[in-house]
C-alpha cells in the first residue's frame, strides 16, 4: 500500500514533461525578392500581403466554351485526379499519426494445455500431471509524448498535407492553362483557315485574270503557271492548318479524360481580345503561386522530420495495464474465474546504436536544406516566369502595332500592283509578290494575336491564378 502513490507520480510527470518538444521551431526562409519588375512597376514585399483574386481566372477572356472547358478539366482530368488521391493519403497519414499519439487497447484469448512427468529419478514410483488452461484478457497501453516526437511527426503531416493540397491546385491550375492554351490555338487556327479562304478566292480571280490576259495575248504562259502555284500551294497550308487543329483537339480530348475519337470543338472564327494587363503586380500574387506555396510547406514538413529524428535520442515511457480471466474449464470461464491484472510503467531507451541515430538526425537536416534551396529556386523560377511573361506581351503588344501598319501598307501595294498589271505594265510576278506579301502580313497580324492570348494565359499561370481586376 506504500506505494499507491507511484502511479499518479508518474503520470504528473508525464503531463508536465509533454509540454517539451525536441527540434527546432519552425520559421518561413527568406527569398530573393527584387523591389520592382524588371518589365512591369509596382513590385511590393512580401508583408504587404494582400487577398488572392476570387473567381475563375479564364473569366476575363469573355468565352463561353473555354468556360466550360475549363469547368470539365477540373473535374475529369487523370493528372488531377492522382493529385487528388496523394491528397488523401497525406490527409489518412495525418490520422495514422494521431492514433499513434493516442491509448491503444487489445485483446488476447489463449487456451494452453500443460503436464507434468515424474519417473521416479531413482524411485520404483512414477506419476503424471496435466490440464488446460483458458485465458481472455485485455491490455491497455498508453506512451506519453514526453519529448514532442509525435508531436513533430503531426506537425510534418500537416505540413505534408497542405503541400499535396497546394500541389493538387498547382496541377489542376497546369491542366486549366494547357487546354486553355490549345482551345485558343484551335480558335486562332480557324481564324487561319477563314484568312487562307479568303485568300484562296482572290487567288482565283487572279488565275482567272491571267488566263484571259494569256488568251488575249496579254500574258505570257510562265504567268499562267505562277498563279496556278501559288494557289495550290495555299490548298497545301490548308492541309497543315487542319492537321494542327486535329492535333489540339486530341490534346484537349485527353486532358478532359476522354478518347480522341468522341470529341470535337466547333469551328468559330472569333478570337477574343488579349486582356488587360494591371498597371502594378503586388508580391502577393506569386507568394500564393500553389508551386511555391507547396515548396514552402515541404520546406516546415522537414524542419519538423529534424525534431522527430532528434527524439530517438530520448527514452520512451509506457504506461500499461493488463487484466486476464483464467479457468481451467472453457464452460467456467465467465462464472468465477481467476483474475490477473498488472499495472505500471516501463522506460526504453536504446543505448548503442552504432550512429544510426546521429545519421538519422544529419540526414533530416540535409533534407531541410534540400528543401530551402529547392523552395527558394521555386520563388525564382516564378519571378522568372513573371517577368518573361510580361516581356512577352510588352514586345507583342509593340509589334502588334508595327504588323498592322505592315498590313495597311501590303493591301496598298496589291491594289496598285494588280491594277498595273491589269494596264499590262507589269508581270504576273509582281502581282504574285504583291498577293503573297499581303497574305503573309495578314496571317502575321493573326499569330500575333494569338501569341499574346498565349502569353497572357501563361502570365495568368504564372502568377498563380490571375490577378483582382480591382
Amino acid at each position: 500500500m506504500k506505494h499507491h502513490g507511484f502511479f499518479p507520480v508518474i503520470l504528473l510527470t508525464s503531463a508536465v514533461l509533454a509540454g517539451c518538444t525536441v527540434g527546432p521551431d519552425y520559421s518561413r526562409p527568406e527569398v530573393p525578392i527584387s523591389a520592382a519588375y524588371k518589365h512591369e512597376a509596382g513590385w511590393r514585399s512580401l508583408s504587404s500581403v494582400e487577398a488572392p483574386p476570387s473567381g475563375d481566372w479564364w473569366a476575363i477572356y469573355g468565352d463561353p466554351e473555354l468556360d466550360r472547358l475549363m469547368r470539365t478539366t477540373a473535374g475529369s482530368n487523370l493528372s488531377v485526379a492522382q493529385a487528388e488521391a496523394r491528397y488523401r493519403q497525406a490527409l489518412a497519414q495525418l490520422r495514422v499519426s494521431r492514433a499513434g499519439a493516442l491509448p491503444q487497447v487489445q485483446g488476447n484469448a489463449s487456451a494452453q494445455r500443460s503436464g507434468r512427468e515424474n519417473n521416479g529419478g531413482g524411485s520404483s514410483l512414477s506419476s503424471s500431471s496435466d490440464g488446460t488452461a483458458y485465458q481472455v484478457g485485455a491490455t491497455a497501453s498508453w506512451v506519453p509524448d514526453l519529448w514532442g516526437k509525435l508531436r513533430r511527426q503531426m506537425e510534418a503531416d500537416r505540413a505534408s498535407i497542405a503541400s499535396s493540397a497546394a500541389d493538387l491546385e498547382a496541377m489542376r491550375l497546369s491542366m486549366q492553362s494547357t487546354v486553355a492554351q490549345a482551345y485558343l490555338r484551335i480558335r486562332a487556327t480557324d481564324l487561319y483557315l477563314g484568312l487562307l479562304e479568303l485568300t484562296r478566292e482572290a487567288y482565283a480571280r487572279s488565275l482567272e485574270l491571267t488566263r484571259n490576259q494569256y488568251s488575249a495575248g496579254l500574258a505570257a504562259r510562265a504567268d499562267v503557271i505562277q498563279s496556278e502555284v501559288q494557289l495550290q500551294s495555299l490548298l497545301t497550308q490548308e492541309s497543315d492548318l487542319l492537321q494542327q487543329r486535329l492535333l489540339n483537339e486530341n490534346a484537349i480530348a485527353v486532358l478532359l479524360g476522354r478518347p480522341p475519337a468522341g470529341f470535337a470543338v466547333a469551328r468559330t472564327d472569333a478570337l477574343p481580345p488579349p486582356p488587360a494587363i494591371p498597371a502594378q503586380m503586388p508580391a502577393a500574387l506569386l507568394a500564393r503561386r500553389p508551386d511555391i506555396t507547396a515548396a514552402e510547406r515541404l520546406v516546415a514538413a522537414a524542419n519538423a522530420n529534424i525534431g522527430v529524428a532528434e527524439g530517438a535520442w530520448f527514452p520512451d515511457l509506457t504506461l500499461s495495464a493488463q487484466g486476464v480471466l483464467q479457468e481451467g474449464r472453457f464452460i467456467d470461464l465467465l462464472s468465477a474465474p481467476q483474475f490477473i491484472w498488472s499495472v505500471g510503467p516501463s522506460l526504453a531507451a536504446t543505448l548503442f546504436d552504432s550512429g544510426r541515430r546521429s545519421a538519422l538526425v544529419e540526414q533530416s537536416r540535409a533534407q531541410y536544406d534540400e528543401r530551402v534551396a529547392a523552395y527558394r529556386q521555386t520563388f525564382l523560377t516564378g519571378m522568372q516566369e513573371v517577368e518573361d511573361a510580361l516581356a512577352t506581351l510588352q514586345t507583342l503588344s509593340e509589334k502588334a502595332v508595327q504588323q498592322q501598319r505592315l498590313v495597311e501598307l501590303a493591301e496598298e501595294n496589291e491594289r496598285v500592283v494588280t491594277n498595273r498589271y491589269r494596264a499590262g505594265l507589269v508581270t504576273f510576278l509582281e502581282v504574285s509578290v504583291a498577293q503573297n506579301q499581303t497574305y503573309t502580313s495578314r496571317r502575321t497580324a493573326l499569330e500575333i494575336r494569338a501569341e499574346q492570348l498565349i502569353a497572357s494565359i501563361q502570365l495568368v499561370t504564372a502568377l498563380g491564378g490571375g490577378w483582382d481586376a480591382r
